[in-house]
C-alpha cells in the first residue's frame, strides 16, 4: 500500500501537492469570534484564487467538528480553483463550543473522528485527511486529554496523522508526553502547531528531537509581535539538524484576515514569508519546508 494524502475530492499522491499552506481555514465558526466568522463561500474562491495565483498549490484545512467546517463546499472549491484541499475531523478547545455538544458526544469522539476520516463529514462524501485537537494555556484540562485520548484512538485505527493548537505556542512537551509517550502515537504522526508564538528555541529544539513536526503557522494574525523571529527561528533548527520536521502555514481565522478583505491571507505568505524564508534557509531549505516536508507529514498509508 502507497502512502496518499486524503485530499477532499479523494487521495492525493504526496508528489503532487505542490506548495502547501499547511495549516489555514477557508471556513471557521467560533463563539469566540462572533462577527468575524469565516463563511462565505465567495470569498473563500478568491481567497483561494489568489492563493494559487501566488503559486500555492495546497492547503490544509484544521476546521475541526462543530466549528463550521462547511465541508460540502470544499470539493468545488478545489476544482475551480485548482487548490488542493486537506479537511480536518477533530475538537478544538471546550471554550468553542455548547455544553450540551460537548455531553452530546462524550461517549463516542474516537468513532466521530474513525467515520469522518473513513467514511465522511455528514452527508457530504468528504473525508477528513488529519485530526486537529488543542491543548491550552501551558497545560492540559481535562476537556484536551479526553480529546487527544479520542484523537489518538482514531490514530491507530487510521493512520491519520493529529495536529496540535498550541495556546500561544505553549505546552508542547506536555502534548508529547501525552500523545506519544502514554498514547503510544508515533511523534512522526504529530504536527505541533502555533510554535512561534512562543519563540523558545530550546522547547522548539526538543520537540523537534522528539520526531514531530513543527509547524510556524501565524503571519495572518498581525498583533502575534513573533512573526519577525520566524525565519530566524526556522534557520537555528535547520542548523541543528531539524530541517525536515518543519512546515509553513498561515492560520487565516477570521474574516477581516482573508486577503481579500483588506488582510495578510494565504498569499501573505508566499508573497512576503517566501521570500525571507528564502534568505533564512537557502532555496533548497525553503524547498523542504513547502513542499517535501508537508508531502511526508500528511501522508498516510491509510488503513
Amino acid at each position: 500500500m502507497s502512502a496518499a494524502v486524503r485530499g477532499v475530492r479523494g487521495d492525493l499522491d504526496p508528489a503532487l501537492l505542490g506548495v502547501v499552506d499547511a495549516h489555514d481555514h477557508l471556513f471557521f465558526r467560533s463563539p469566540l469570534l462572533k462577527g468575524q466568522e469565516l463563511d462565505d463561500a465567495g470569498l473563500a474562491r478568491e481567497e483561494l484564487a489568489a492563493y494559487a495565483a501566488a503559486g500555492g498549490g495546497t492547503v490544509v484545512q484544521w476546521t475541526p467538528y462543530g466549528l463550521g467546517r462547511r465541508a460540502e463546499e470544499l470539493p468545488a472549491l478545489s476544482e475551480a480553483t485548482g487548490v488542493h484541499l486537506v479537511a480536518a475531523t477533530g475538537m478544538h478547545q471546550a471554550a468553542h463550543y455548547t455544553r450540551e455538544l460537548l455531553d452530546a458526544r462524550r461517549s463516542d469522539l474516537a468513532a466521530l473522528f474513525v467515520r469522518e476520516l473513513t467514511e465522511g463529514i455528514g452527508d457530504s462524501g468528504v473525508r477528513a485527511g488529519l485530526i486537529k485537537v488543542a491543548g491550552g494555556f501551558h497545560a492540559l484540562d481535562a476537556h484536551a486529554r479526553w480529546t487527544m485520548s479520542a484523537a489518538a484512538e482514531a490514530h491507530h485505527a487510521t493512520g491519520a496523522p493529529i495536529a496540535v493548537h498550541h495556546e500561544m505556542g505553549t505546552g508542547a512537551l506536555d502534548v508529547l508526553d501525552l500523545l506519544c509517550g502514554e498514547l503510544e502515537v508515533p511523534a512522526h504522526r504529530v504536527i505541533l502547531g502555533h510554535l512561534n508564538r512562543s519563540p523558545d528555541l530550546v522547547l522548539q529544539a526538543e520537540a523537534a528531537r522528539s520526531g514531530a513536526y513543527l509547524a510556524f503557522d501565524g503571519p495572518s494574525r498581525a498583533h502575534h509581535t513573533t512573526d519577525w523571529r520566524m525565519p530566524e527561528e526556522m534557520a537555528a533548527l535547520a542548523d541543528a539538524g531539524y530541517a525536515d520536521r518543519l512546515l509553513l502555514g498561515g492560520d487565516t481565522t477570521t474574516a477581516g484576515a482573508r486577503s481579500v478583505s483588506g488582510g495578510p491571507g494565504m498569499p501573505y505568505l508566499l508573497r512576503r514569508v517566501r521570500p525571507r524564508l528564502e534568505t533564512a534557509l537557502g532555496a533548497d531549505g525553503l524547498e523542504r519546508v513547502l513542499v517535501a516536508n508537508p508531502a511526508r507529514a500528511f501522508a498516510v498509508e491509510w488503513a
